[in-house]
């Protein structure tokens, strides 16, 4: 049974900044005519100039997909799964029970205290990541090389089991991450997986193993108390803590600027607060605290206008309870399926990057160009001209993101894939089940 819902086209009002990058920059240069026309019916719809250019990478998808990075050391351990965890994490809501473990260890405040006072209390909610991945661009001479790359964010500790923390972040902060490693208040770090995200309000649940961690770091750290968003006011003071550029935790205040304020990214618009407390990259993920020390927002460098001072966004932490909630109880899969029983979509895509979202108002994901005859995809209905934004609940910006979830999955395995296709001039988002196939064709990532 498909589900769908209309999402919003408009053009993206506000530019898109990145989480820092540490190391290398490199530009991303646009294909020529001739290697746009894979895009040409996409263009055809919407009626755009035959001379647009669109930053595109044709890829193909199957059980050899990943063959191209099989000379890293990369281990692709973070991915999220749709499996529910026994065990139930839930939020520390502030006036409430919470069943986490140790929850008594979690920060309490219904007083207003000092802004040093709720940064000292907070800092053990903290942690600093730092996202490894790589990326595939295209050079001077259209052809295809693959680049390494750090960036860094923020995140939130929000709960945890008798096995693992849970911390949020953003969906932006660990997008396109092949390793991730959390930092603590104790300097100490350890790796982190992926238990799933969500795109369209830019959130994502992390996960680490306690095993990881020493007995010294564990009393050191607390699960953070989280407030009411919707209790916040216009000019009330505000708190905001993240790792800043990838220096380290660092502390801002100033006050709630505007509440309500929407914002459109990648076509989705989310209300969001603002505030004059600096929101910057590396920021992303970090705490909005009230003067009570309670989480109130999650701050998000991706909505930040850099060109204007004093104009930061986050995320209300009542708009998003839920999906944390729900993202909390996924189980991340660690362990990659050996390619003669990993699952088998069959399609053949290339990414919609922000820059063409936003140019054309087409929702950021995998634009199928070809099915498969015969193949999973085939027999779920999916079509050319399809954009994949979700697989198994957990959100797709690239190929490479479906490839790497992919193989985590067995043929057999049913998932809920989640695409976007035209209807009446706009895009409208469809959800079906599909189950996983397998790739005959073995001696080829081609599946065309």
């Amino acid at each position: 049974m498909r589900r769908g819902h209309r999402k919003n086209t408009g053009i993206p009002q506000i530019l898109h900044t990145n989480t820092t990058i540490v190391s290398q920059t490199f530009r991303i240069m646009t294909l020529s005519k001739e290697k746009s026309k894979l895009f040409k019916e996409v263009i055809d719809m919407w009626k755009i100039k035959k001379g647009a250019k669109f930053v595109a990478v044709a890829l193909t998808f199957g059980v050899m997909a990943s063959a191209a990075f099989q000379g890293t050391n990369y281990l692709f351990n973070q991915l999220g799964t749709g499996s529910e965890e026994e065990q139930t994490a839930e939020l520390n809501m502030a006036n409430a029970v919470s069943t986490s473990a140790d929850a008594s260890d979690s920060s309490s405040s219904s007083e207003t205290s000092s802004v040093s006072a709720i940064a000292d209390a907070a800092m053990p909610s903290l942690v600093a990541i730092t996202n490894q991945s790589v990326q595939e661009m295209m050079n001077w001479f259209g052809q295809s090389q693959v680049y390494e790359s750090e960036s860094s964010g923020s995140g939130i500790i929000v709960g945890q089991t008798d096995t693992e923390l849970l911390i949020v972040t953003n969906n932006h902060v660990v997008e396109g991450a092949q390793t991730l490693s959390v930092g603590f208040v104790d300097e100490t770090a350890a790796e982190g997986h992926i238990n799933g995200t969500d795109a369209d309000h830019d959130i994502a649940v992390i996960s680490v193993n306690k095993s990881d961690l020493s007995e010294d770091t564990l009393s050191k750290i607390k699960v953070i108390e989280i407030g009411s968003s919707s209790d916040l006011q216009v000019g009330e003071q505000v708190v905001a803590i993240g790792n800043a550029l990838g220096y380290g935790q660092s502390v801002t205040t100033g006050i709630v600027s505007a509440l309500n304020r929407s914002v459109t990214i990648d076509g989705v618009t989310n209300e969001l607060i603002q505030t004059d407390a600096a929101i910057n990259p590396g920021n992303s993920g970090g705490a909005l605290l009230n003067m009570s020390g309670q989480l109130v927002g999650i701050n998000s460098a991706k909505y930040s206008d850099t060109t204007v001072e004093g104009m930061g966004y986050a995320i209300p932490v009542d708009d998003v309870t839920d999906i944390i909630e729900s993202l909390m109880n996924r189980t991340a899969r660690t362990e990659q399926v050996a390619e003669a029983e990993r699952g088998f979509l069959g399609i053949t895509g290339q990414d919609v990057t922000s820059e063409v979202s936003e140019a054309y108002g087409m929702p950021r994901g995998v634009y199928i160009t070809s099915v498969t005859e015969g193949s999973a995809a085939a027999a779920a209905g999916l079509q050319q001209g399809n954009i994949i934004t979700k697989f198994d609940g957990t959100s797709v910006s690239s190929m490479s993101d479906l490839q790497n979830l992919i193989s985590y999955y067995r043929s057999g395995e049913t998932v809920e894939i989640t695409y976007s296709a035209v209807s009446d001039g706009e895009y409208v988002e469809q959800t079906v089940e599909v189950t996983l196939g397998t790739n005959t064709n073995t001696s080829t990532a081609s599946n065309e």
